[in-house]
């Protein structure tokens, strides 16, 4: 069935996103390491992702870890250099789908504050349709909640859409749903479902 719309996730499928990478080159993979086994950074963003303070969640939690707190404040300080870079030919994919009038739509877990700092970073993310961002919708994808409000808010039936996504557990909670999934694992093979899907030819998914 041919879709009527295409959902991206951003994280690691529009943008790179690898904290482990940017601490690695800044302290070291040894303290690296260490940091993410004494503080769970990973929940802490979690919290953001679902609506809390940006810079407040993460001051917060590096005042509780004081012997880390220049280490975990960086998330938020130099949190730029967290998400990036683009990854070039899924933006080139997403306005391939735009020019043939798909609908676009993005998914993602992502902050209030951090998402309008990546806005400026990177300016395709002004270029979908509509943006379900999980810190305005207080709920977090693999949650089957986060799903059934892009259905009704998109007014489209689940097994219309089409949805990419790096993680295993959120294509997993979309499929359950009966959404198109992709487990995405490069642009390459996101270009091929595009174009076995028939929404694009290929020489636009080149």
């Amino acid at each position: 069935m041919r879709p009527d719309a295409v959902i991206f996730d951003i994280g690691n499928v529009l943008i790179e996103w690898n904290p482990e990478r940017f601490y690695d080159a800044e302290i070291g993979p040894a303290r690296r390491r260490a940091l993410f086994e004494a503080v769970d950074l990973h929940g802490m963003n979690d919290r953001v992702d679902r609506g809390g303070d940006f810079r407040d969640t993460i001051y917060e939690t590096a005042e509780a870890y004081p012997e880390w707190r220049d280490e975990i404040r960086m998330w938020h300080d130099r949190w730029i250099e967290l998400a990036r870079p683009e990854i070039p030919r899924s933006v080139q994919l997403l306005r391939a789908l735009r020019g043939q009038g798909v609908p676009v739509f993005a998914l993602t877990n992502f902050g209030i504050g951090s998402f309008e700092l990546a806005r400026g970073h990177y300016p395709f993310l002004d270029e979908f349709d509509r943006a379900f961002v999980s810190g305005h919708m207080g709920v977090i994808k693999p949650e089957p909640e986060i799903y059934a409000r892009v259905e009704a808010e998109t007014g489209l039936a689940p097994e219309r859409l089409l949805f990419a996504d790096d993680r295993a557990d959120n294509v997993a909670a979309a499929a359950a749903r009966g959404w198109q999934a992709h487990r995405f694992d490069g642009p390459e093979g996101w270009a091929r479902r595009l174009v076995d899907a028939g929404l694009l030819g290929a020489e636009a998914a080149a």
